[in-house]
């Protein structure tokens, strides 16, 4: 890199707007959507889409609510020109989905575009060229006037396909490519001459793409030109003001949510991103963030697994695990700081038991997406006590208390520095059994027992394992837990003191298991923890206590 960058860079001039609005406004109502992923996310492609996977992506954009669907560049080749006539011929479009077809300011492909489009209800013929001087200059070598003529000449076509074959319902889109480098005024006055021919009416609008076909400055920037447009073309409530965002600095999102606040109607791009260089727009994540913010996106995104699986598969390209709302990794915390503020959130919410949504870490509701809760916390090295109780609560049910929690990360956070790796639900349980719940090995091992007597004095017999050794063992004390303490310290067993005890059901009905929690002192000082599992809660309470004189 260039130590000084300002000789061969030059910073993109503001734009005079010092009374402008955009700031103070919020999105209050989805836009007009338009997906270009059958078209500019097509052509972005190394290996483009064949016929299967363009009706697979078109079925999935119906799906899912998009209304408008710009399916092709008919003139480029034949496949993209069977696809859409197929698509009318079939009758495969939805009676509320308007398909949009691109073409360049020529004659014959314009032509063409129409031909591929005979017989559909409703169509929308897009037209575009580039206005901005280094096209203007490097490109083209033509004049203003001569590429205004491009925009005019252009319109008189679509103005004279449309009326020969009358039976569709035509709508006309018109591009000042590279809008984000152009002179204001000359986008304002293309644009205008572009109304003079096609005419059109509060009832029949143009609409006018305004493309970042470059992103170069500032969304702030970008904001300002769209709200500057839309103050200057003439006859605004006859024109549909359209975005069509790259990613070229990264902020093609907030290009287009700040695009809107300036006073645009529609907005364009690809499910997940896709499109040259950088990108396009990202829909999804534009709609999921209105959505976050109580604003109905009028697309159905219930299935967020299902798009990605879809997108993946007609694009080949992979979605980062970190892509907002759709990656992997998006709703998944392994810190264990944020994993024990997520549990609390999830524990205030059920004590609430309304519908706001308020969890730290997780501006939206997975299950809203179709994802589960159960991958929200995942464990590892960097990992913390709430994040493992949260794992075996989710997948076992068992509702460790505090300090249990503690101890068990401990043996997580060992298991997981050797592991080197994630560990997963089976790990963890794993390692739980192994530590907290009795097991056959034990130096204790309980195979029945019987209690007796009254309140306040009760008297416990077990007939237990002790060192593979079969023995009848007893003990009195004013409960079952002290019963069974005072039976292991007359039998050789550690003197035990209890510190806490803790108890729930796992599940409901016939079926549903008991599970106890017990916190021992030793006479050495030593804290010992057991867990004892069983559909009676009297034995798994023993078995807890069991479990914490096996502990060494």
């Amino acid at each position: 890199m260039l130590r000084d960058p300002a000789p061969k860079y030059r910073p993109f001039p503001p734009i005079n707007l010092p009374d402008r609005q955009w700031p103070s406004r919020t999105i209050t109502t989805a836009p007009r959507w338009l997906s270009t992923d059958l078209r500019d996310g097509n052509q972005a492609l190394i290996d483009p889409m064949d016929a299967e996977k363009k009706t697979r992506m078109f079925d999935l954009l119906c799906k899912i609510g998009m209304k408008e669907i710009e399916v092709g560049f008919p003139s480029a080749g034949a496949t993209d020109y069977n696809f859409i006539a197929g698509l009318v011929t079939e009758g495969r479009i939805p009676g509320d989905v308007t398909v949009q077809v691109l073409t360049q300011s020529r004659r014959d492909l314009i032509e063409t575009s129409f031909e591929s489009l005979r017989g559909v209800p409703r169509a929308i013929v897009h037209l575009y060229n580039a206005v901005s001087p280094a096209w203007r200059k490097i490109v083209f070598g033509m004049t203003r006037d001569e590429v205004r003529n491009i925009a005019v000449e252009g319109a008189k076509i679509l103005r004279d396909c449309a009326a020969a074959q009358p039976d569709t319902d035509w709508h006309f889109e018109y591009s000042p490519e590279t809008f984000s480098t152009a002179e204001l005024d000359f986008s304002v006055e293309v644009c205008a001459a572009v109304m003079e021919v096609l005419q059109p009416t509060p009832d029949h609008p143009v609409i006018f793409n305004l493309p970042a076909t470059v992103e170069c400055a500032t969304p702030n920037v970008y904001a300002d030109q769209i709200e500057w447009f839309g103050r200057n073309i003439p006859n605004r409530d006859s024109v549909v003001i359209s975005l069509h965002t790259h990613n070229d600095r990264g902020t093609g999102v907030a290009a287009a949510e700040l695009g809107l606040m300036a006073g645009a109607d529609r907005v364009e791009g690809c499910l997940l991103g896709n499109g040259e260089r950088t990108g396009n727009c990202d829909l999804v994540t534009v709609a999921l963030n209105m959505y976050t913010q109580g604003v109905d996106p009028r697309l159905d995104l219930s299935d967020i697994d299902a798009v990605v699986r879809t997108v993946e598969y007609c694009t080949q390209i992979p979605i980062h695990p970190r892509t907002p709302y759709a990656g992997d990794l998006v709703f998944t915390a392994f810190s264990g700081s944020h994993q024990d503020a997520i549990k609390k959130g999830f524990a205030a919410q059920d004590a609430r038991n309304d519908e706001l949504w308020e969890v730290p870490y997780l501006p939206i509701d997975p299950a809203d997406l179709g994802r589960s809760y159960e991958a929200v916390i995942r464990v590892n090295s960097q990992s913390g006590k709430g994040g493992v109780a949260w794992v075996i609560e989710q997948d076992k049910g068992l509702k460790l208390p505090k300090r249990l929690q503690a101890d068990f990360s401990r043996h997580v956070q060992t298991l997981a520095d050797s592991a080197g790796r994630e560990l997963n639900a089976a790990d963890i349980w794993q390692l739980f059994e192994a530590t907290y719940l009795p097991s056959a090995s034990d130096r204790f091992v309980l195979r029945d027992y019987e209690e007796s007597g009254t309140a306040g004095q009760r008297v416990f017999i077990g007939h237990v394992a002790v060192d593979g050794e079969e023995r009848s063992i007893s003990g009195r004390g004013n409960g079952l837990i002290s019963g069974v303490i005072a039976a292991l310290s007359e039998s050789t067993g550690p003197a035990l003191d209890v510190v806490d005890y803790n108890e729930h059901a796992i599940g409901h009905g016939a079926d549903a298991q008991a599970v106890a929690y017990v916190e021992c002192r030793t006479t050495d000082g030593r804290t010992v923890f057991g867990v004892g599992l069983d559909t009676d809660i009297a034995t798994a309470s023993v078995r807890a206590v069991l479990s914490a004189a096996n502990r060494p």
